[in-house]
């Protein structure tokens, strides 16, 4: 699979029917943000490896977050950076999600998964971890 920046937004772009790259781009950052801030340890970090020069930094370059989010609240969270509404929210989250989840190989987005509480693996276009 293709790892470049280029190659990355498209399938965001694509996968959220977004006009251009610009507002794929847009989502990524927000997503990534908000993710990286939920995630910790080597989990974060390994995701952060597979991603196109600049994007990991998204991930690992926030400060951690004072408590998890349920996945409703990870959409608003979302929709806070962008001042989006709900729906546009979660177009955003679901096409970066399952975009990252197409690249992670299936330990590591297990590993994520168990990080965050339940419910967020339909954010990843998954079903939850047994």
């Amino acid at each position: 699979m293709d790892t470049s920046l280029e190659a990355l937004l498209d399938r965001v772009r694509q996968r959220g029917s977004y006009a251009d790259r610009q507002q794929a781009a847009g989502a990524v950052e927000n997503v990534l943000v908000v993710l990286g801030a939920h995630l910790v340890g080597d989990d974060r970090t390994d995701l952060a490896r597979l991603l196109p020069e600049g994007c990991g930094a998204l991930l690992t370059d926030v400060e951690p977050a004072a408590g998890p989010l349920s996945a409703a609240e990870f959409v608003d969270a979302v929709a806070a950076r962008t001042a989006e509404d709900t729906a546009g929210a979660r177009r955003a989250v679901t096409s970066v999600l399952g975009t990252l989840a197409d690249v992670a190989d299936d330990a590591l987005l297990r590993r994520i998964l168990t990080q965050l509480p339940p419910g967020h693996a339909g954010l990843f276009g998954r079903t939850e971890p047994a």
